[in-house]
């Protein structure tokens, strides 16, 4: 239990990032509204497609650069003269972490953007509102952890900085 309220207490942060997101994505699939018809499905579908092979796409770009980063700061931590403690390292294996969800989960979508979803003629109403809720929950998942992932980098680099700031300026 202790572990984890300084896991909170630490990430406070990225979590509210986080949860904020999954938030906005909650309201606006609310605001979208239920999904009427196999014919709503699909055109909703289809847009989401459009715009989400673009965000997977960059997601999974931005996700691949900070895991090289990563590895980098590692190095730097290594060679500098500075002590660096325990959470400073835990930052930037949560950091890889995230980025390989995020990546992962990038790649999932961009499979699943890419199948021709108009042209399944035999497949039941149901499943096109499934795939529907299925595809724009992963797009705003995929977005939540790229956001914190974003803060976490904020947040660990703010930490180096004061390590190896001289004085007080940070």
């Amino acid at each position: 239990m202790f572990g984890m309220l300084t896991f909170l207490r630490c990430h406070k942060w990225p979590i509210a990032t986080f949860i904020a997101i999954i938030t906005i994505g909650y309201g606006a699939r609310s605001a979208t509204g239920s999904v009427y018809s196999a014919a709503e499905a699909i055109t909703l579908l289809e847009a989401l497609s459009r715009a989400g092979l673009y965000l997977a796409s960059a997601i999974a770009g931005g996700s691949t650069t900070i895991m090289a980063l990563m590895l980098t700061l590692i190095g730097m931590f290594r060679r500098m003269d500075h002590d660096f403690d325990n959470q400073a390292y835990r930052d930037v294996d949560l950091i890889a972490r995230l980025a390989t969800s995020s990546l992962l989960g990038s790649l999932l979508l961009l499979m699943a953007f890419t199948f021709p979803v108009g042209e399944f003629d035999d497949l039941p109403r149901k499943w096109f509102e499934t795939l529907y809720e299925a595809l724009f929950v992963g797009t705003v998942l995929v977005i939540a952890l790229a956001g914190a992932t974003v803060v976490l980098i904020y947040t660990t680099l703010r930490r180096v900085i004061s390590h190896i700031t001289p004085g007080d300026a940070v």
